[in-house]
């Protein structure tokens, strides 16, 4: 057994928690025979839940799980983790804009950018769960200046384990045989869920998504669009927004930033932009990306037509424009 991480989530008492800390603590993310410690941290209202989840997690009486910190106190939240789950934020409700969540949340990532920055290892990998992600990162690694840029990431793996669920349910091969889907941009109704190089399985050879759906039309129509807005119908069908879904999407992008993806195979993960495809610079956007060595390189050289081209404008127009709303809400 090696030493203990630290592995700090944010919203701890809250939905997408109570999936995600079990996953974490029995070894789905960091590995069968990595033991750790969690830091739990909310709002001190809700203390008394925490106080509930902790409890269950004593009472899983997981092997790897060595202790477990809550706290309302970010100072003590950040000490020395290796990894942040930042998923705590004021939830998007039905009916609710973007705009009404951005400025209530930019405010929360500026103060938690500035306790990962004063307490944190400095080569902390962090999720940014809480939407709007994307703009939430990017806040975040602004406050946070000692560490690097690159280690703030924005969770787009929910909208890729959506995309590659309807290609098999399409096609029908199970999830696992579909690889390579893309989600381009903001984690928001303008991203792009790319199937132009995503591959199928089918008896033993990969072959392109495009050739075995055989509906274009499917592809950038009702693809598209039942994975933009999926997230407003689970909230329909639930009356709360997507909890266990977004738990598993989380683990998934951080097991694979620590352990690495296989070889000629990307994920997609929101990174800060170098302006890559024609992406703006200097705003969280979602690449595919491959990783090895617990770094990410953003995948190059993948044609996009007239039609791709377009949506990674959309996207990256919405994104210059939530960063330039998020820069006067911090700076107000």
């Amino acid at each position: 057994m090696s030493e203990p991480i630290r592995v700090v989530v944010t919203g701890a008492a809250g939905q997408i928690a109570y999936s995600l800390l079990y996953m974490v603590a029995k070894g789905d993310v960091f590995g069968p025979n990595q033991p750790l410690i969690l830091h739990l941290l909310d709002i001190p209202p809700m203390m008394g839940v925490l106080e509930g989840v902790v409890m269950e997690l004593a009472d899983c009486a997981l092997p790897l799980l060595q202790a477990v910190v809550p706290t309302a106190d970010p100072a003590v939240a950040f000490k020395d983790v290796s990894s942040a789950f930042l998923v705590g934020s004021m939830p998007r409700r039905e009916g609710m804009e973007r705009k009404d969540l951005l400025s209530a949340n930019v405010k929360i990532f500026k103060v938690q950018g500035e306790a990962l920055d004063k307490y944190a290892k400095k080569d902390v990998k962090v999720l940014v769960v809480g939407n709007p992600a994307n703009t939430n990162a990017l806040v975040c690694s602004r406050y946070a200046p000692s560490i690097p840029k690159e280690n703030f990431t924005a969770m787009t793996r929910l909208d890729q384990n959506r995309a590659q669920a309807q290609i098999a349910a399409k096609v029908g091969v199970p999830v696992a045989q579909v690889s390579n889907v893309i989600i381009w941009g903001n984690h928001s109704s303008t991203q792009f869920p790319d199937a132009a190089h995503a591959v199928v399985v089918v008896d033993g050879k990969e072959v392109k998504a495009s050739e075995v759906v055989k509906d274009s039309d499917w592809i950038r129509n009702t693809f598209v669009q039942t994975v933009q807005k999926r997230g407003a119908a689970v909230i329909g069908a639930r009356k709360m927004s997507s909890a266990m879904s977004a738990a598993k999407a989380a683990c998934d992008h951080m097991k694979d930033w620590f352990s690495g993806t296989a070889p000629g195979k990307f994920v997609s993960m929101g990174v800060i932009s170098d302006g890559s495809y024609g992406a703006p610079k200097d705003v969280v956007f979602s690449f595919p990306v491959s990783i090895q060595n617990g770094k990410w390189q953003i995948a190059q050289g993948l044609l996009l037509d007239d039609f791709a081209k377009e949506m990674l404008a959309t996207t990256g127009k919405e994104l210059v424009e939530e960063r330039a709303e998020a820069t006067a809400v911090v700076e107000a």
